[in-house]
């Protein structure tokens, strides 16, 4: 059976993140995304150490809407390179799993 992921993106907007998230769940490709922040980002870009106020989008999904989501992300997503991150979930309630599949199954 696929797995259910999680998949984070990170952006600068909560505007941003907020539309990713609701795109990606309306077109079914993920059951929910959560949005939070803002927190503060220390990272290195072009030789620098930026800091930046940044927002979070965490979508579930399977597994099998992994690419969909990455470049649904890429399409929306301000940043040259924008955090795109999965990791697939090992245990769940067994109820939360059957609801992340029949919200997803319909892509």
């Amino acid at each position: 059976m696929d797995a259910i992921i999680q998949v984070t993106t990170t952006g600068d907007d909560r505007n941003m993140m907020e539309k990713i998230g609701r795109i990606i769940v309306e077109q079914r490709l993920a059951s929910c995304a959560q949005i939070s922040g803002p927190f503060k980002s220390i990272y290195w870009w072009k030789g620098n150490i930026e800091e930046t106020e940044e927002w979070s989008c965490i979508l579930k999904s399977t597994k099998a809407h992994y690419e969909e989501i990455q470049n649904k992300i890429k399409e929306l997503h301000s940043y040259d390179v924008p955090e795109i991150i999965s990791v697939e979930i090992n245990r769940t309630l067994p109820d939360y799993e059957q609801w992340v599949r029949e919200e997803t199954a319909n892509h």
